[in-house]
């Protein structure tokens, strides 16, 4: 509760902030998802994947549920990717534990291609948590490999590109 004054008296009012139900968003791009995603709680275990800019922390729930990425679906995140589903689900089948296990990703940065191969490491670091011995079928994989491959950075006075030369005077 909050104390106003008004400006032409010296009565003072009553503000009273009542607090609003929040309303998780189930849409994007307007689609609508029609059932409610459980979120998991309890033991998980952690991976965090990058590519890019990109930043997925992925935790692996040991029960069986929904894969959620940023509170969605990961293939209505990721419907606009070519074949996201076979390249997210990739770990998880060679490991054989797909549909064990119940997945949240929170993502960021970069583009939508870039946050895939983050959570598909991610996903891959978190299950070498869950059983070490599966890092050697991984990495055979080239799942375990962080793509270290960035925009190159602008230079100053290089007229806007990272690689364009200075402009020369002609007299």
């Amino acid at each position: 509760m909050a104390v106003k004054l008004k400006k032409n008296s010296t009565k003072k009012k009553k503000i009273v902030k009542k607090v609003q139900p929040v309303r998780v968003k189930t849409t994007k791009k307007g689609i609508s998802t029609d059932r409610t995603m459980k979120i998991p709680s309890g033991n998980y275990f952690e991976g965090i994947g990058r590519r890019k800019v990109a930043i997925a922390r992925v935790r692996l729930y040991h029960s069986k549920g929904d894969f959620l990425v940023n509170g969605l679906a990961a293939g209505q995140y990721f419907d606009e990717v070519l074949n996201a589903p076979a390249l997210y689900n990739k770990p998880l089948v060679l490991a054989n534990v797909l549909g064990d296990f119940s997945i949240t990703v929170k993502v960021s940065g970069s583009g939508i291609r870039s946050q895939l191969d983050a959570v598909v490491l991610g996903i891959a670091r978190a299950l070498v948590k869950f059983d070490p011995e599966l890092k050697e079928v991984l990495k055979a994989e080239g799942l375990m490999t962080r793509d270290d491959r960035m925009k190159e950075t602008r230079k100053i006075g290089m007229g806007g590109s990272a690689r364009r030369k200075r402009q020369s005077p002609k007299r």
